[in-house]
């Protein structure tokens, strides 16, 4: 039925075209360009349309011909296929047609969209016969890494900035794994994981596995063409870290139109920073195709990459797409996370925050008309981010266990409703 690589063909630098073999390697010889994953589309072709796609288990490995496994998955077998949520009451406030959340907040296992691309990392780090698995994290991919190589028998190394969020250290402690905090931004974090992964030749998700690892993103990207009922959003708002998501999730539509599983038509895909790092947001509003590296300052610390690895791919494909980038200052991120709490009821963290920001704003300025549709991509949960919000959502009222002293709070809230009403 398959041959021992799947629906894969090899790895190919994306700058020379150069191509090798489907092994644990990221960076062409010849011009050190990234190498991602080239596949046999007309094989994928014969194999999956949309009855049969439709016919498989709720998760994103029912798109399985297009992710990066030779046999079937072995790690996270039960993620993705999160809800697709029309946002009614936020598209009302943010003054657009129609809106739609794509909700990884509720990801299994970890609760962000992290372990999709955990799950396709470490399904090809056993196939290719590692033991020890690893990554460079600002604190999602951590979690997702120690959590599913838990339930896969995998020893793991995570190493973070040290300057994390508590939960999402006790989110990676909590399943055994050797966490190590660095005292440096991610940047430094990623360079030393280069220089372990070379020397111990442990399975790095985002170092020598990244190829594999990326291709996990476009499952987002299929599932909200899939429950838009076979469409491609005409905007997709999306956050950027390294870029990588973005350009996944362009190529994700790519891919399903190529195979005629949606009509091809015009979309645009825009990124999303936190102003305190935002190499890629900051290059495209100044019409560059190139990023000048920063140093973070945001609590959006989960989007904190200096020097972005798919900055310059980020840029080309919202070039490609007409789309636009935007960044949003720490209290506009805050209230980003409030507008979704409060009219959708879906608490995000951070990442979230921030697009929802960038999502006004782009809406405001008619760079996503109000005639339109969008897709907000929300990657993590609001659980893993609370430092950021502890102080600026209000606090209990605590009264005596009394009905007069709930009456007298009832007519004071009211009375304040009506003022500021």
């Amino acid at each position: 039925m398959q041959s021992n690589s799947g629906f894969m063909k090899a790895l190919k630098c994306r700058e020379c075209g150069r191509e090798y073999p489907l092994a644990a390697t990221h960076v062409c010889e010849f011009d050190f360009g990234p190498l991602e994953v080239v596949y046999d589309y007309d094989r994928i072709k014969k194999s999956m349309g949309r009855a049969t796609i439709a016919s498989r288990p709720h998760t994103m490995w029912r798109y399985r011909e297009l992710l990066p496994v030779a046999n079937e998955p072995t790690v996270g077998t039960q993620v993705g296929f999160t809800p697709l949520v029309k946002a009614d009451r936020l598209a009302k406030v943010l003054g657009i047609r129609e809106l739609w959340i794509k909700n990884d907040t509720v990801n299994y296992p970890t609760l962000s969209f992290k372990d999709r691309v955990v799950s396709v990392a470490l399904s090809r780090a056993r196939e290719l016969g590692f033991k020890t698995v690893a990554c460079a994290s600002t604190g999602n991919l951590a979690n997702s890494v120690a959590a599913n190589a838990a339930s896969a028998g995998l020893k793991a190394y995570v190493f973070i900035p040290a300057d994390l969020e508590q939960g999402k250290i006790l989110n990676s402690l909590v399943y055994g794994a050797q966490v190590v905090a660095i005292k440096g931004h991610y940047d430094e974090v990623n360079r030393l994981c280069a220089e372990i992964a070379g020397k111990y030749g442990w399975a790095f998700v985002n170092v020598n596995m990244r190829p594999y690892y990326a291709e996990g993103s476009k499952s987002m990207g299929f599932e909200i063409c899939e429950q838009l009922g076979w469409r491609i959003p005409q905007h997709t708002v999306v956050p950027m870290a390294s870029g990588s998501l973005l350009t996944k999730i362009h190529k994700s539509y790519q891919e399903f139109t190529k195979l005629g599983l949606v009509s091809d038509a015009p979309y645009k895909v825009h990124g999303a920073q936190a102003t305190g790092c935002s190499p890629i947001s900051q290059a495209q509003k100044a019409g560059l195709d190139f990023f000048k590296p920063v140093k973070p300052n945001t609590i959006a610390k989960s989007l904190a990459i200096g020097t972005p690895a798919d900055g310059f791919y980020a840029l080309k494909v919202m070039k490609e797409t007409g789309a636009a980038a935007e960044d949003v200052t720490d209290d506009e991120v805050r209230d980003g996370i409030k507008l979704l709490a409060e009219y959708e009821g879906i608490f995000a963290e951070t990442a979230g925050g921030v697009t929802v920001g960038v999502a006004k704003k782009l809406i405001a300025s008619g760079r996503i008309p109000a005639s339109d549709s969008a897709v907000l991509c929300i990657t993590g949960n609001g659980l893993k981010t609370l430092d950021a919000v502890n102080g600026h959502v209000g606090q209990p009222y605590e009264i005596k266990p009394s009905l007069r002293e709930f009456e007298a709070l009832l007519n004071t809230s009211e009375n304040a409703a009506t003022v500021n009403a």
